[in-house]
């Protein structure tokens, strides 16, 4: 009886030990790291091939009550679902937001890394795999609407999605960092295009560049028969409502002013005009606390919170801390509130 009394007592202890109590499984998880630079993405998919953001892609995620759309991070030409979204992806989980990414217009075929090189293949391709990503996201969420948050070409491609594959009746809000509405004239390549155009050889020059591998690249410059489409068909859908995050310091979306377009269902905010010392560019506004706040925003419009600058360099962007809770701007000095918020 003593032996099966201790026994009786070892196993209790133990089986207390392994299995956490109700208190413990109530307790929340700590946050997501968020990442630092934009070259934190890029270490992710050296260490993780064709892996996930933090955050992402968990399809059992359940929406709540605060954020009942599901979040779809749409990144930009030559990125992936991993890379382009070190910084936002766990910000976003963070808050509370069930949030997923895909890769699209990549080259599946291809081994690693080209398979991983996403936003390649022309925008109507890719706008039907964001179109079956949507259905399976909500689908698994049992979601009727998602948001969509994008760069770069991620703020271009989704349009076909919006106006043309019923992504209208699907789409809530639709936030763009570094958005290209009207086209870019980067690196004099769109004049070029014009010239070859003048010359009766742009649709040449245009086959070409999709035979070398990158059919959305010639579709994204200004005077593209693409950009035309969608001015000719209307940039923004009635029931959807869009952001657009757009940064002075340009060197792809040229002018920076190609993502500015009103409406009445359109906001349009350029970083440097509420946050002075903000000098990020193209590829570090997704790592851009001041345009994270903004994001936030947009999403999420009837809890404002004070909006509190950080100096952000160019290049890279930049997180004041990895580690920090999920506002972006948590730790840093106060500053004058968004005047949407006063």
């Amino acid at each position: 009886m003593r032996l099966r009394a201790l026994a009786t007592v070892v196993f209790t202890a133990t089986f207390a030990l392994l299995v956490p109590t109700t208190a413990d499984a109530d307790e929340p998880l700590p946050p997501l790291p968020v990442g630092r630079t934009f070259l934190d993405g890029l270490a992710n998919e050296l260490g993780s091939p064709n892996g996930h953001a933090a955050g992402t892609n968990d399809w059992n995620c359940a929406p709540s009550a605060e954020h009942p759309d599901p979040v779809v991070l749409v990144h930009g030409t030559v990125l992936n679902r991993q890379d382009n979204w070190s910084y936002l992806a766990p910000l976003l989980a963070n808050e509370g937001y069930c949030v997923f990414a895909l890769t699209y217009g990549n080259h599946p075929n291809l081994s690693w890394p080209l398979n991983a090189v996403g936003g390649m293949l022309p925008m109507e391709q890719s706008a039907q795999q964001l179109a079956l990503f949507v259905d399976q996201v909500r689908a698994a969420t049992g979601a009727e609407k998602v948001d969509l948050v994008g760069h770069s070409q991620g703020t271009l491609m989704p349009l076909w999605y919006v106006n043309f594959l019923g992504g209208n009746e699907t789409v809530d809000d639709y936030v763009s960092l570094g958005p290209v509405y009207e086209g870019s004239h980067a690196f004099l390549l769109a004049a070029s295009f014009e010239l070859f155009e003048h010359i009766g050889a742009r649709k040449d020059m245009e086959h070409l560049v999709h035979a070398l591998g990158c059919g959305a690249c010639p579709q994204v410059l200004a005077g593209s028969d693409w950009i035309e489409t969608i001015q000719r068909a209307g940039v923004y859908a009635d029931e959807v409502t869009y952001t657009n995050i757009m940064t002075r310091y340009e060197e792809i979306v040229l002018p920076y002013t190609s993502g500015y377009r009103e409406a009445p269902n359109a906001t349009n905010i350029v970083l440097q005009d509420h946050c002075a010392d903000d000098f990020v560019e193209h590829a570090g506004i997704v790592n851009d606390p001041n345009a994270a706040w903004f994001v936030l925003d947009a999403l999420d419009p009837d809890d404002p919170r004070p909006l509190q600058c950080v100096f952000v360099p160019p290049i890279l962007g930049w997180s004041p801390d990895p580690t920090m809770g999920p506002h972006p701007s948590a730790e840093i000095a106060a500053h004058p509130a968004d005047p949407r918020h006063p």
